[in-house]
């Protein structure tokens, strides 16, 4: 016969596997939303107290079944919840072995030091709490802990992250000094950073030995990386793509690259949660151009009303691109879409020069201008500019034409913004058969998202025929605008994840159609 302490030795045990098991799934949640929001408190909080992103109905009835049992079965009550939490972390486990994230946690040596901080401090708890806390409530604790406990992982952990970071950010300074002859272009804006990026390397290419940050790699890190890995004595340009969310970001990573170019894309409201307001996100875009050298070359989209209404204090010379904007020194005109991509007429000192390209938007037209003025500026031949746009290749995610199952699809789902997104909506409605969009919306534009969600929704009118929203609560205001605008209730589709959304394109429209798939958001923020 089993005794009382050995009884309650093994339910303490048991209990112990649980709590585990429930501190793995919720802790890696945790850590991967965390990452998601760039390891950064401030957002990380802001999605913390937001409730729609908390989804916990499952654990809140596991909590409850606990209580419940444990009120109602005073003598039995342990043996039953011992049972009860097994099979909780069993399903849990199940569930996450089959869970396909659309961005899993990335498991980086910083992550990696994050996960041992966070065994550290949970050890240290579960000793204090199966000395104070019964053990069914200690199972329960698991459930929450891991969410919290990124704070003090975070702040622990942050002051060797920074030493780690200034140690490899100053060896990257060191080999930038020392490849004194190697031309630098730095590319910032709102939209179309990576875009234009891949459009000028391809562009270049032939003539240079290029090095381009690649990726998304555009934070101190990221550039840290590509400098100390890739980049070599025999690259003659570095084209360094340069982001920001918050203000002082641009401003330091001129100070840490140094470049002689600086090309500003576009600049509108995205990430206002951090930059707190538009002025601050153009004042710090616009630091692009005003800390160029004297002998450097600014370029600059003037189509955008916060650029060219903004008052540039540098003195270094200045070129433009347009489409609208009739006094832009490159300047794009007639312009066509097409299932081909587009085609186009560039004005330059009242010379014009065709141009054919596999790209499709008045946003990547204005990129490619950007490639161009760059390129001529560099000294290449303009029939060697105008053979390599035709040969620049479709970017991943970027309103990129694409045959799934043969089907035909836009694929725009790399982080969605106001002024991507309607040029996305120009596209759809100049194809042939029916035009469906599939979107969760846009996230990241602080108080105005909602607004600029409904704008979007409105938008849609006459230039899609059918809307697929992925996730009720996410994409309501899209729904709101879509019902102000008159747009025909019956071609309005609500899908709970993006699997059912494409289960629903397939059942309903043929390979005659035309898809949107525009945005596609992180799961910190998929609802």
């Amino acid at each position: 016969m089993i005794n009382d302490k050995t009884a309650e030795i093994l339910i303490i045990l048991l209990y112990l596997v649980v709590y585990l098991t429930l501190s793995f799934v919720y802790g890696k949640h945790a850590l991967q939303v965390f990452q998601q929001n760039h390891y950064e408190l401030r957002r990380y909080g802001k999605w913390l107290t937001d409730k729609k992103n908390l989804h916990f109905s499952v654990s809140f009835i596991y909590i409850v079944a606990v209580l419940c049992v444990n009120t109602l079965f005073k003598n039995y009550g342990p043996l039953f919840c011992i049972f009860l939490s097994i099979a909780f972390a069993v399903y849990l486990l199940m569930k996450e072995n089959k869970k396909v994230y659309i961005k899993d946690l990335v498991i980086t040596a910083r992550v990696k030091r994050q996960i041992a901080v966070m065994i550290i401090l949970e050890a240290a708890l579960i000793l204090i709490g199966m000395r104070y806390l019964p053990a069914d409530v200690l199972g329960i604790c698991a459930i929450f802990l891991p969410y919290l406990l990124i704070y003090p992982m975070a702040l622990l952990s942050e002051p060797v992250e920074y030493l780690i970071k200034k140690y490899y950010e100053n060896d990257a300074r060191k080999i930038l000094q020392g490849h004194s002859r190697l031309i630098k272009v730095g590319i910032t804006g709102s939209y179309g950073k990576t875009s234009t990026k891949n459009i000028v390397t391809d562009i270049i290419s032939d003539r240079f030995f290029t090095l381009m940050t690649p990726a998304s790699y555009n934070t101190p890190m990221g550039i840290t990386r590509t400098v100390r890995e890739m980049l070599k004595p025999i690259h003659e340009v570095f084209i360094c793509e340069m982001g920001a969310d918050k203000a002082g970001d641009i401003t330091y990573l001129m100070d840490f690259v140094k470049p002689k170019y600086g090309i500003v894309t576009s600049i509108g409201p995205q990430h206002l949660n951090t930059f707190n307001s538009l002025e601050n996100i153009i004042h710090e875009k616009m630091q692009e151009i005003e800390m160029l050298p004297e002998d450097g070359i600014g370029f600059i989209n003037v189509d955008n009303e916060y650029i060219k209404g903004y008052q540039i204090k540098n003195t270094c010379r200045i070129v433009t691109v347009g489409i609208e904007n009739k006094d832009a020194d490159y300047l794009a005109k007639n312009i066509r879409f097409s299932k081909n991509g587009s085609e186009f007429t560039v004005e330059i000192d009242k010379k014009k020069y065709k141009f054919t390209t596999s790209l499709l938007g008045k946003h990547n037209i204005t990129n490619i201008l950007l490639g161009i003025a760059l390129a001529a500026e560099l000294g290449i031949d303009m029939k060697q500019i105008q053979k390599k746009v035709a040969s620049v290749r479709q970017i991943e995610h970027r309103l990129q034409l694409k045959k799934i199952n043969g089907y035909t699809f836009i694929d725009d789902a790399f982080n969605s913004n106001p002024v991507g997104s309607g040029m996305a909506l120009d596209v759809l409605s100049m194809m042939d058969g029916k035009r469906v969009i599939v979107t969760p919306g846009m996230i990241d534009l602080g108080e105005k998202q909602d607004e600029l969600n409904r704008e979007f929704g409105a938008y849609m009118k006459d230039r899609a025929d059918h809307v697929v929203l992925v996730g009720e609560k996410q994409t309501r205001p899209i729904l709101e605008g879509l019902k102000q605008s008159g747009f025909n209730e019956a071609g309005i589709t609500v899908c709970r994840n993006i699997n059912e959304a494409f289960d629903f394109v397939y059942r309903n429209f043929t390979v005659k159609d035309t898809i949107l798939l525009e945005n596609d958001l992180p799961d910190a923020f998929s609802v």
